[in-house]
C-alpha cells in the first residue's frame, strides 16, 4: 500500500474545517436561497440594518471634520477673519477709489470765467497767476487733471477748491489742501506704505479715506485700521504674516475680531448628531446580528428537523454507500457550518460592501486628491499582500495534507500499539513519525510565516495611507485648499477603506464553505426515499399472527447489473427455527433485509400469513419481528431504559423476568442501583453481557418472528453457551431466522436453508444434510480442518 493511499485521512468538518469548494457554487447558493425563501423578508430586514450601520458609520467621519474644525477655532487665530480685514483696508485704500474720491472732493471746472477770476484777484500774486496759466495751458486731457492740480499754487487753491460736502462730510478748503499735499507726496499703488502721511490727513478727509466698516459684527474704526497698518508695516497684505507675534499690540476691535473663539452651540450640535449616529450603526448593527443569529439558527434547527425525518425514510441502500461518519458530519457539523456562517458572515460581508463602496464615495466627496491619495497608497500595500498570499496558499493546502497522514500514522501505530510492540516495530514507526513530523513543521513554518505578514500587512497598509494623506493634506492646508479636519476625517475613511476588504474576502470564502456545507445537506434532504406507503390498508394484529412465512421466486439485487438472489422460494411453518447458511455473499443477510421490507424486492413475493409484504407498511413488519444482530448497541442510559426499548407501561417485574430468562439477572442485581444503574460508553460490560441484554429486551418485545443475525460471533465459546441458552428460550413459539458461520450453532434448527450464489442449493435439517455429504456438510467440516 503506497503512503499516499496509506495516510489519507478524510477531511475535517466543522468550524475549523479545511475550506472545501461546493461542486457548483451558483447551483447550492440557488438552493441555499431556496430553503431560505420563507426567512425571506427576515434576511432583507437583516441585510437592510447592515447597510443601514455601515452607512451611519460612513456619515461619521465628515461630522467629525466639522467638529476638529470647530475645535480648531478655539485653538488658533482666525486668520480668515485676519484676511476679511486686510482685504477690507486694503480696497477702501485703492487706487481707484483714491481717484474716485479725488475727482469728487477736487472737482473743478476750468472756463473762461474761472480763468478771469484768478487773473483779476487781488488776493493773488502775478507770479501765482502765471504758475496758473502755465498749469491749465498743459492740461490737454481730463486724465491729467488731478496730476496737475498739486502744481496749482496755494492761493489759487484755496479760491478754486471752497468748502463742501462729499456724503454729508464738510470739507475744509484746509482740508482739501492737505488732500492734496497727501497725494503729493505718496505711492497711490501702495497707500499702506505710506502710514505718516495718512496720519497727516484730517480727519474728514481720513474718514472717507479708511471708512468705518463692520466685519463679524465688530466695529472697526478708522484709527483702529490705521493702527493695525501702522503695527504691520512691511509684512501688511502678506499671505506669511506671522499674526501672533503682534497680537497684543493690536486694536482690542482687531483682536476681538480674529481671536480663537469656540461655539458651544455647534460643537454640543455635533457632538450630539456624532453619538446619535454612531449609536444608531450600533443599533443597526446589534439588530442585524440578532435577527441574523435567530434566523441562522431556526434555519439550522429546521434543516435537522429535516434531516431527522428524511432519515427514517432512507432507503437502506444509501446507508450502504456511505460511512456512518459521513452521514453524522453532515447532521452536526456542516449544518454547524451553515448556521454559523450565516450568522456572522452574510451580514459581515453586507456590512463591509457598503462600508467600502460608501467610504470610497465619502472620500471623493470631501477633497479628490486625498481621495486619489488614500486609494492608490492603500491598492499600492494590497497588490503586494496578494502576491505573498498567492505564494502561501500552497503552503497551507500542504500543511493540511501533511497533517491528515502524520494523524493517520499516529492513529495507526498507537490502535495497534501491542502489534508494533510484538514486531519491534518501534524503530520504524518512530522514524515514520520523525520524517512526518518534519515535513508538518517545515509546511507550518512557511505557512504561518506568510500568514503572519497578514496583520502585518494591514498595518503597513493603513500607516502608509495615513503616510500619505498627512503629507498631501499638509500640503493642501498650507495653500488654504483644504482645513485640519478633513485630514482628520481621511484618517478614518482610510481605516473605513482598507478594513472592508479583508472582511470582504473572508465572507466570500466562508460563503464558500457555507455553500460546500449546504450542498451535503441538501444532496442528503433531496436524496430519494422509500415509496409512500399512505395507499396501503392492510395491516396483521401482532396478536393474531400465526407466524406463516412464504418466499416465493424472489429475485433481487442491488443494482441490474448485478443480482445477488436469483430465484428463492421456501415456506416456513409456524414456530419453526430456520437457519440460513452459506459462504460470504451469498445473500443470507440480504435475504433478513428483504423480509424487513429494508429493500423492496424486483420480482416474486414475500407473504406473512397469506398477506404480501408488498401490501403491508413497513412499520407493521418490522413490529413483527425480534432482532438480535452482531454488533450489539446500548445506549447511555439505564439499564430499564436499555431493556424497555421503545416500549411503554412495562413493568419492573417483566423486565426482571427477562433478565433472569436469559440468565443474566446475577449480574445486573450485581450492579450498583440494579434496574436504575447507568450504562456509559467506557463501561467495562463484556461483549456477552451486552448480548444478553439485547436478547432481554427482545424478550420484552415479545413479537411472533425473531431474525438472529451473527448473534453469538463476537464472544468467547463459553459465553456462547450461555448466549446460545438465552436464545433457545427466545425461539421458543416463534418463527426463528438464524444466520451463522458457526454452523456448531445451528444442529438443532428444524430447517436449515443452503445458501450459494443467491439461491437455495439445499435444505432440510443438520442430520439430513450431512447425510447427503453435499455443500452444507463441505462447508460444516471445513470448520474441524487443520
Amino acid at each position: 500500500m503506497d503512503n499516499e493511499r496509506k495516510y489519507r485521512r478524510p477531511p475535517l468538518r466543522g468550524r475549523n474545517q479545511i475550506k472545501e469548494k461546493p461542486k457548483n457554487l451558483s447551483k447550492s447558493i440557488k438552493k441555499m436561497a431556496k430553503y431560505l425563501n420563507k426567512y425571506l423578508i427576515i434576511v432583507i430586514i437583516s441585510l437592510v440594518c447592515a447597510a443601514a450601520s455601515s452607512i451611519f458609520s460612513i456619515i461619521g467621519p465628515n461630522k467629525l471634520r466639522d467638529l476638529t474644525d470647530e475645535l480648531t477655532k478655539g485653538l488658533v487665530l482666525n486668520d480668515k477673519a485676519f484676511k476679511l480685514i486686510i482685504d477690507d483696508i486694503s480696497s477702501s485704500l485703492d487706487e481707484k477709489r483714491i481717484e474716485e474720491i479725488s475727482s469728487n472732493i477736487l472737482s473743478f471746472e476750468i472756463n473762461q470765467s474761472l480763468i478771469t477770476t484768478v487773473y483779476t484777484s487781488s488776493e493773488i500774486s502775478t507770479s501765482d497767476k502765471l504758475q496758473f496759466r502755465d498749469v491749465i495751458n498743459t492740461m490737454d486731457e481730463e486724465g491729467e487733471m488731478l496730476s496737475k492740480i498739486v502744481q496749482i499754487p496755494d492761493s489759487v487753491k484755496r479760491l478754486i477748491f471752497p468748502d463742501s460736502n462729499y456724503k454729508d462730510v464738510l470739507i475744509t478748503t484746509d482740508d482739501k489742501l492737505a488732500y492734496i499735499e497727501f497725494l503729493s507726496n505718496i505711492d497711490k499703488e501702495n497707500v499702506t506704505k505710506n502710514i505718516e502721511e495718512l496720519n497727516k490727513l484730517p480727519d474728514s478727509v481720513l474718514g472717507i479715506l479708511v471708512p468705518e466698516s463692520e466685519i463679524n459684527g465688530v466695529l472697526l474704526t478708522t484709527k483702529d485700521k490705521l493702527k493695525l497698518i501702522s503695527l504691520m508695516g512691511d509684512e501688511y497684505g502678506k499671505a506669511s504674516v506671522d499674526i501672533y507675534k503682534k497680537i497684543d499690540e493690536m486694536p482690542k476691535n482687531v483682536v476681538s475680531i480674529i481671536k480663537p473663539k469656540l461655539d458651544f452651540k455647534m460643537i454640543k450640535f455635533i457632538v450630539i448628531f456624532l453619538i446619535c449616529i454612531y449609536l444608531l450603526s450600533a443599533f443597526f448593527n446589534f439588530i442585524q446580528g440578532f435577527i441574523m443569529a435567530i434566523m441562522s439558527n431556526r434555519f439550522a434547527k429546521e434543516l435537522r428537523t429535516k434531516i431527522s425525518l428524511k432519515i427514517n425514510n432512507l432507503q437502506l441502500k444509501f446507508f450502504d454507500n456511505h460511512s456512518k461518519g459521513d452521514i453524522l458530519s453532515r447532521i452536526t457539523n456542516d449544518i454547524d457550518t451553515v448556521g454559523f456562517n450565516l450568522s456572522h458572515s452574510l451580514g459581515s460581508l453586507i456590512s463591509s460592501t457598503a462600508l467600502f463602496i460608501g467610504s470610497i464615495i465619502m472620500m471623493f466627496k470631501t477633497n479628490y486628491i486625498l481621495a486619489i491619495t488614500a486609494i492608490v497608497s492603500s491598492l499600492f500595500g494590497f497588490i503586494f499582500m496578494g502576491k505573498i498570499l498567492s505564494k502561501s496558499q500552497k503552503y497551507f493546502s500542504k500543511r493540511q495534507e501533511e497533517l491528515g497522514k502524520l494523524n493517520g500514522h499516529i492513529e495507526e501505530i498507537y490502535s495497534n500499539h501491542n502489534v508494533v510492540k510484538a514486531y519491534n516495530g518501534k524503530e520504524d514507526a518512530s522514524k515514520m513519525f520523525d520524517e512526518l513530523n518534519e515535513s508538518v513543521f517545515e509546511c507550518n513554518r512557511k505557512s504561518q510565516f506568510l500568514s503572519g505578514l497578514m496583520p502585518v500587512m494591514m498595518n503597513f497598509i493603513g500607516n502608509f495611507g495615513y503616510v500619505c494623506v498627512c503629507i498631501c493634506g499638509a500640503l493642501l492646508v498650507m495653500n488654504n485648499h483644504i482645513t485640519f479636519g478633513v485630514i482628520v476625517a481621511f484618517m478614518v475613511y482610510i481605516r473605513l477603506f482598507t478594513s472592508p476588504l479583508s472582511q470582504i474576502a473572508q465572507g466570500m470564502t466562508s460563503i464558500q464553505s457555507t455553500a460546500a456545507a449546504f450542498e451535503r445537506v441538501y444532496e442528503f434532504i433531496e436524496e430519494e426515499e422509500m415509496p409512500n406507503e399512505d395507499e396501503l390498508t392492510d395491516n396483521l394484529d401482532i396478536k393474531k399472527v400465526k407466524g406463516n412465512i412464504e418466499f416465493n421466486h424472489v429475485r433481487f439485487g442491488y443494482d441490474d447489473s448485478k443480482v445477488i438472489i436469483k430465484d428463492f422460494s421456501a415456506k416456513i411453518k409456524p414456530g419453526e427455527k430456520i437457519a440460513i447458511v452459506g459462504p460470504t455473499g451469498a445473500g443470507k443477510t440480504t435475504m433478513v433485509n428483504l423480509l424487513m421490507k429494508f429493500y423492496d424486492i424486483k420480482d416474486g413475493d414475500i407473504l406473512i400469513d397469506g398477506v404480501s409484504i408488498k401490501k403491508l407498511k413497513r412499520k407493521n413488519i418490522r413490529d413483527l419481528f425480534i432482532m438480535v444482530l452482531q454488533d450489539t448497541w446500548l445506549f447511555e442510559g439505564t439499564i430499564r431504559e436499555n431493556v424497555a426499548y421503545n416500549k411503554e407501561n412495562v413493568s419492573d417485574r417483566k423486565i426482571k423476568e427477562a433478565l433472569k430468562t436469559v440468565g443474566i439477572d446475577h449480574f445486573v442485581k450485581s450492579l450498583p442501583g440494579g434496574l436504575n444503574y447507568v450504562i456509559k460508553d467506557n463501561e467495562s460490560i463484556s461483549q456477552g453481557q451486552k448480548q444478553l441484554l439485547t436478547i432481554a429486551r427482545g424478550m420484552i418485545k415479545d413479537a411472533p418472528f425473531l431474525i438472529l443475525d451473527e448473534a453469538t460471533s463476537s464472544v468467547d465459546t463459553r459465553t456462547e453457551e450461555l448466549v446460545q441458552k438465552a436464545m433457545d428460550k427466545l425461539t421458543k413459539k416463534r418463527t426463528s431466522f438464524i444466520i451463522a458461520h458457526r454452523l456448531s450453532t445451528i444442529r438443532n434448527a428444524d430447517l436449515i436453508l443452503v445458501m450459494k450464489d443467491g439461491n437455495i442449493v439445499e435444505q432440510g435439517n443438520h442430520a439430513d444434510l450431512m447425510k447427503k455429504s453435499g455443500f452444507y456438510a463441505e462447508l460444516y467440516n471445513s470448520q474441524f480442518k487443520n
